[in-house]
């Protein structure tokens, strides 16, 4: 892995699956921040920035279209990864998807392939930010940010 430091933040209300994406995510090198609903992550990412963030769709409080759509707003360079196994998964993957997610995975999946997915977007990410020379995307500013 090239970030070995890069810090992920992870909403989830399931305390099995925070645990088995902490262990996942710690064990290939990444620093990982625990939150157990979108209005959490939020607070979290104000204080602890993420590089990436993995958010589960259906939550108490504040579930993850809304996180999604709220982090676009306040932290638009920060990439997201929808997760999400229950019914309706396809409607609610696929609308997390146009409202700013960057991957969506359906659960189960192997943690190779969240591993594979985190491991491309940061790369991107980062020869993006080289490219531009621009600051570290944990800047909430809307310096250089384009509308899309």
């Amino acid at each position: 892995m090239e970030d070995a430091m890069s810090r992920i933040l992870v909403i989830d209300d399931d305390a099995e699956m925070r645990d088995m994406l902490k262990q996942t995510l710690s064990s290939a090198g990444y620093e990982v921040v625990l939150a157990k609903n979108g209005n959490q992550g939020l607070q979290l990412q104000q204080v602890q920035p993420a590089d990436l963030v993995i958010t589960d769709l259906l939550m108490p409080e504040k579930e993850g279209l809304e996180t999604i759509l709220e982090f676009r707003q306040d932290f638009p360079r920060v990439p997201v990864i929808a997760i999400s196994g229950r019914a309706s998964t396809g409607f609610f993957l696929h609308m997390a998807g146009r409202l700013g997610a960057v991957k969506t995975l359906e659960k189960p999946f192997q943690p190779k392939e969240l591993l594979a997915a985190i491991e491309a977007i940061l790369k991107t990410e980062a020869a993006l930010v080289a490219q531009a020379g621009s600051r570290p995307r944990s800047s909430s500013s809307p310096e250089n940010i384009s509308a899309s």
